[in-house]
């Protein structure tokens, strides 16, 4: 059996910044569960809080979450894992939490050079400390994704916390780059549950997992651009949804190969907001 992995970012400080097939339209509105009444007991399993993870692709096999127990949930939710299987198309996204050496500035630079999309979920502590950093990923037509106001393990909050959390960075992030629209939430640390997903849901948020991705995080520990480029071109299925953490230096320098080395096995590197089916598997 191929080797399952969990995506563990950001343990300690905000880290940036990672069976059957179904499809659906990604326009439909994900149907919320009604949360139990004061009368009633949850359902067994309600608040159960997940670290996502997923069987990594290999060798061309779809990468699957049929194993983690939580595939019925996130399909309930509408929630992004894969886009549409049979078409060789990519979604970049990247985790901001905090700016390290300027790499953010160069991912976009590559991004505007090879005139790729992307969207970058960001933190209250990023719009706070790098305000021209998002009004140039606004203004160069890459959305912009909601990663929580202080990066808590939002499945321990109550709804009312979770929508504060939110709406803080929609606010901020609105008054800064006069764009009102964030659509799409990817929870911190990977760490979720379903009254988490309801009540983002009941905001208008998708949440956004991912399909692709490898320890990019640790800063301490990069060990090149040929090591990221490796471990994501390995990794490539249609349909794939692609974390990348923008504080790693290899993620930055091997990029531009990346997008390069896609296109060259006949992909196409696609908006979230253009992503018209979603598959669980």
């Amino acid at each position: 059996m191929a080797k399952r992995w969990w995506q563990a970012a950001g343990a300690a400080v905000l880290i940036a910044g990672a069976v059957a097939s179904a499809g659906l339209p990604l326009g439909r509105a994900a149907a919320e569960p009604a949360p139990p009444s004061a009368d009633a007991a949850p359902a067994a399993g309600w608040s159960k809080a997940y670290h996502f993870g997923f069987k990594k692709s290999k060798n061309g096999e779809l990468p699957s979450i049929a194993e983690e127990g939580f595939q019925p949930m996130l399909e309930k939710h509408g929630a992004v894992f894969l886009g549409d299987t049979s078409r060789k198309e990519l979604y970049l996204t990247f985790d901001n939490g905090y700016e390290k050496d300027g790499l953010t500035g160069t991912i976009l630079d590559v991004l505007k050079e090879k005139n790729v999309p992307a969207i970058f979920f960001i933190t209250g502590h990023y719009v706070k400390t790098e305000p021209e950093l998002v009004k140039r990923m606004a203004a160069e037509g890459h959305l912009i994704g909601n990663h929580s106001w202080s990066h808590p393990d939002m499945s321990t909050l109550p709804p009312e916390k979770i929508r504060q959390e939110l709406a803080d960075v929609k606010k901020a992030v609105a008054e800064l780059t006069g764009v009102q629209k964030m659509d799409y939430l990817r929870a911190p640390r990977g760490i979720f549950s379903e009254p988490m997903l309801a009540a983002s849901g009941a905001e208008g948020y998708r949440n956004v997992f991912w399909s692709v991705a490898y320890k990019d995080w640790d800063t301490s520990a990069q060990r090149g651009a040929d090591y990221a480029y490796r471990n994501v071109m390995e990794q490539l299925h249609p349909g794939a949804v692609l974390l990348l953490h923008a504080v790693s230096s290899d993620n930055t320098q091997a990029l531009g190969r990346i997008i390069d080395g896609a296109r060259a096995q006949g992909y196409e590197f696609k908006s979230l907001d253009g992503m018209e089916k979603r598959t669980y598997r």
